[in-house]
């Protein structure tokens, strides 16, 4: 085994990324699973995917733990996006755009990356659409001039006002018909869609696993051809007192007590 160990859900299919990096692959993250790896001090832990709302989240501070102990951590595309954006300068390492976009404030809120997806015997399948990837996608169809910038801009709108769990292009469409967008703009950019719909969780998944692969030394030249430059942030560990309080000391006795 290589020593590193990337969480993964249902950003990626596991197949797609055991193809770009040798790895550990583990479910989405939850509160005390990095601090539980820790123990078995691994080479590097990547973040793509994680629980919230039902699941405690990963606690920043397993995290800083993690990167004080010389572990490189990884982040992009969705929980890993937000830790990384607000980690990153203690050290924790963000690649992409998603993650760019929230260290630089354009996105603030949690919803813009997340989806309703199946169990795990299902492989995590998304069920809704990301609003990062909505955005994305209509920015290009408005570069594909299928959509004009205004229609483009209410479109987003309606998609944003929704319930994450309920987002996606189908119901963004028959809500815009509902209060008379453009018909022929909408129609046009139904036909679009199945080609030009772009999936930017996925693709900075993809830069995260080609960046750690680089990293490591894996040797990743059929993947590479095919890559887009990568706005990873190789931001040198930075130096930190971590704390070690009462409840800290508490959750290594309970989650990991080999990591103590």
């Amino acid at each position: 085994m290589t020593g590193i160990h990337v969480f993964l859900g249902p950003t990626l299919p596991r197949e797609e990324a055991a193809a770009l990096l040798d790895a550990t692959w583990l479910p989405p993250v939850a509160q005390g699973d990095v601090l539980r790896l820790c123990a078995e001090k691994p080479k590097a832990i990547g973040i793509i995917d994680g629980f919230f709302e039902s699941v405690p989240s990963v606690w920043h501070k397993e995290i800083l733990y993690a990167i004080h102990a010389g572990i490189p951590v990884f982040g992009a595309s969705s929980m890993g996006a937000l830790r990384a954006a607000e980690l990153y300068p203690f050290g924790m390492i963000g690649v992409g755009a998603i993650f760019e976009a929230f260290r630089d404030g354009r996105l603030e809120d949690d919803d813009e990356v997340a989806v309703v997806h199946g169990p795990a015997e299902l492989g995590y399948t998304a069920l809704s659409e990301a609003m990062v990837n909505i955005r994305r996608t209509l920015s290009d169809a408005v570069a594909d001039r299928v959509l004009a910038m205004e229609t483009a801009f209410r479109l987003e709108a309606i998609a944003k006002e929704l319930p994450y769990r309920e987002r996606g292009y189908g119901r963004m469409l028959r809500l815009a018909g509902d209060i008379g967008l453009p018909a022929a703009e909408l129609s046009a950019f139904r036909t679009w869609l199945p080609q030009g719909r772009f999936d930017q969780k996925r693709d900075d998944a993809k830069s995260m696993l080609r960046v750690m692969a680089r990293r490591f030394g894996q040797s990743q030249s059929k993947c590479q051809a095919h890559s887009r430059p990568s706005a990873a942030a190789d931001a040198q560990a930075a130096r930190f007192h971590f704390e070690h309080t009462i409840l800290w000391d508490r959750a290594l006795r309970d989650a990991a007590p080999l990591a103590a």
